[in-house]
């Protein structure tokens, strides 16, 4: 069995204790996942370090709103409320992005997946670097089995919360997702 699931049941037992005034101190309960140093204790988690604040809080008013499915997260947010899920937001927003350490595609995959993302238009949103900004998520240096998981489930329907990229894989073949998963990992 993979260390996070016990993190994860263990971030359970102390979810009361987690509940302290202070965001930090709710903060806490993330880093069983999320990492204590932003490094995900497992790799189809996502960075949320230094990730886009309005993004972070989309994604939490919609794991709690049910919008998107998650059996991890959904007990996380269950009782929070707006002013916590935009608290957490911002203090992960304001940590440094961490190093994963994944090494750049080569060269034609990063060649391939820049005429899958130029295609899609991919930086129309996601901006320069892939950084994104406001409500759209950073996918630069994101883990690459993280990246793939997310555009199979965009692609196959299983993760709702954005329509525009459940059409927008749906163009796209397994090995132009996976290009694509490579590339931005390795930025």
């Amino acid at each position: 069995m993979p260390s996070w699931i016990f993190a994860f049941f263990a971030a359970l037992a102390v979810i009361p204790a987690a509940r302290a005034d202070d965001i930090s101190g709710k903060a806490t309960l993330c880093a069983s996942c999320h990492g204590e140093n932003g490094v995900p204790a497992d790799p189809k988690i996502p960075v949320i370090w230094g990730q886009n604040a309005g993004y972070l809080y989309i994604e939490l008013r919609d794991f709690k709103r049910g919008a998107r499915a998650s059996e991890m997260m959904a007990p996380m947010v269950a009782d929070m409320s707006r002013d916590d899920m935009m608290a957490l937001a911002e203090y992960f927003s304001k940590k440094p992005w961490p190093t994963l350490g994944q090494k750049p595609a080569d060269d034609a995959t990063a060649e391939r997946a820049q005429k899958v993302a130029n295609s899609a238009q991919c930086s129309q949103c996601h901006l320069a670097g892939f950084l994104g900004a406001s409500l759209v998520p950073r996918v630069s240096d994101q883990g690459f089995d993280y990246l793939l998981a997310t555009m199979e489930a965009f692609r196959s329907g299983t993760r709702a919360n954005n329509a525009w990229m459940t059409d927008l894989m749906k163009a796209y073949s397994d090995d132009d997702i996976k290009a694509l998963a490579a590339y931005l990992a390795g930025l």
